[in-house]
């Protein structure tokens, strides 16, 4: 059922240097911001920017967040900052503010409901917080998503992490992800860490979210390009495939353009 990678990190690791390069010249942008929460996909995407030699501002914006993803958000800065002058660093703890916001708003008795609104709430302060950013050096917000999360299940939030100026890695799958990391000698302690957005303040990790691993949901989103249909498989694979298509129909309206009522003018 895993998909490896076949794609080349070198090659990869070059065209998309490139890409931001010639990207930010065209924009006539100084570089990059990106919000480092010590998972591989935003230390890899910093270690992209990083190396286009243009500015990058990395920033952590904790809000409850465990000390395992903050120790390794700054052992990643560190080093990231070690390697290339080109990048500084700045921190903003939005606790205090995302506390603020919740003293505003109802509860809610569905509670799950309320939980999974604040959840998004935290993605949203975090894209408002990176544009400050980018507004007051003139950079551009680089997005961490991979295609598994912004094409297959939509496990992103709306004009939270999914508000960016642009996607350096939306074309690699998770597994890409991780070859280019090692390839790009990211901390180890990120590369072996159990994927999580962090969102809830708990130990919950994307697997634990999404019901399926991304080696499974990888293989998953391999057989629905190829048209097969939840009928075609048995066991763990029928189960597999079934959750992969159900979050993809439930998150097309993250992945399709904002729909526009257009007026008959005649």
């Amino acid at each position: 059922m895993i998909k490896k990678t076949l794609l080349s990190p070198e090659k990869i690791n070059t065209q998309i240097v490139k890409w931001l390069t010639d990207y930010a010249i065209n924009a006539k942008s100084k570089g990059f911001v990106i919000g480092i929460s010590g998972g591989v996909d935003s230390a890899v995407t910093s270690t992209l920017c990083a190396q286009t030699g243009m500015e990058v501002l990395c920033v952590e914006m904790p809000i409850h967040q465990a000390p395992s993803h903050v120790s390794r958000a700054q052992e990643h800065i560190k080093q990231l900052k070690d390697r290339f002058p080109n990048v500084k660093s700045a921190a903003s703890d939005l606790t205090p503010v995302f506390e603020a916001f919740k003293k505003v708003v109802p509860e809610h008795e569905d509670t799950a409901k309320m939980n999974l609104s604040l959840a998004n709430t935290r993605a949203r302060l975090r894209m408002s917080t990176l544009y400050y950013y980018a507004g007051i050096h003139g950079l551009l917000v680089a997005g961490t998503g991979n295609k598994v999360e912004d094409f297959g299940v939509g496990f992103y939030t709306k004009y939270g992490d999914g508000g960016v100026d642009l996607s350096p890695i939306a074309d690699l799958l998770k597994s890409d992800v991780y070859a280019l990391g090692e390839f790009l000698k990211i901390p180890n302690s990120i590369l072996v860490a159990a994927p999580t957005d962090g969102l809830f303040g708990d130990d919950r990790s994307d697997e634990d979210q999404l019901g399926a691993s991304y080696d499974e949901l990888e293989w998953a989103m391999l057989q629905d390009e190829l048209g097969k249909t939840t009928s075609e498989f048995q066991g763990r694979e029928k189960e597999v495939f079934a959750t992969y298509k159900r979050l993809n129909t439930a998150n097309q309206h993250k992945m399709n353009p904002i729909p526009v009522c257009v007026l008959d003018k005649k």
